[in-house]
């Protein structure tokens, strides 16, 4: 096994399309009165945040427009950032005009707040902060104000995940520090906020 596999791994079973859909499934079945609406409003959140933007970048990666899921070359993250930030601020006024559960709301409106940094960061800065990082972050921060210190363990992943990007060279250790540090802020200190 060589070294970077693990981080190759990582990378790839933790990537924030996978982390995003888990974590909105979760906090809609947590905050909703029913499961049906838990599935409703939790498909929504998750097609607008994770699922939309994911098919944009694999067209993007079939067409040879992007280099890979993971979009590592900087220059080619403009659009499907943008595309990220619309779609998750579409389904959350789409969410909101449903009537879903503020907690979801909550969430989802600290998730953009990340993005609202980490964006103008990336594209105008040219400065690749970590979205790994920071939806890692984002996760354990979220689930700590959702079901309290009993995933603290949770942190752990998010070394985890900030040691494999920074592994496989495509982040620095600064990018992660830096992706952790808005995914945490947001959530960690937006998402109770709202509620």
């Amino acid at each position: 096994m060589t070294s970077s596999r693990p981080a190759r791994l990582i990378t790839e079973v933790f990537t924030p399309g996978i982390l995003v859909a888990a974590l909105l499934l979760l906090v809609a079945w947590h905050s909703s009165d029913t499961a049906l609406q838990a599935v409703v409003y939790g498909l929504v959140a998750t097609a607008a945040a994770s699922v939309l933007p994911v098919l944009y970048i694999l067209h993007g990666v079939r067409k040879g427009r992007l280099s890979d899921k993971h979009v590592v070359v900087h220059s080619q993250r403009r659009v499907p950032l943008l595309i990220i930030l619309l779609s998750t601020a579409l389904g959350t006024a789409a969410l909101a005009l449903a009537g879903a559960p503020r907690e979801l709301l909550a969430l989802i409106a600290s998730m953009v707040a990340a993005l609202l940094i980490a964006v103008p960061v990336t594209v105008f800065a040219r400065w690749g902060i970590s979205l790994h990082a920071l939806v890692a972050a984002g996760t354990v921060a979220a689930l700590t104000v959702v079901h309290g210190p009993a995933v603290s363990p949770g942190w752990l992943l998010v070394a985890a995940v900030g040691w494999a990007r920074v592994r496989l060279k495509e982040h620095t250790p600064a990018q992660v520090l830096a992706g952790a540090a808005v995914g945490a802020t947001a959530t960690g200190i937006m998402f109770p906020l709202l509620l």
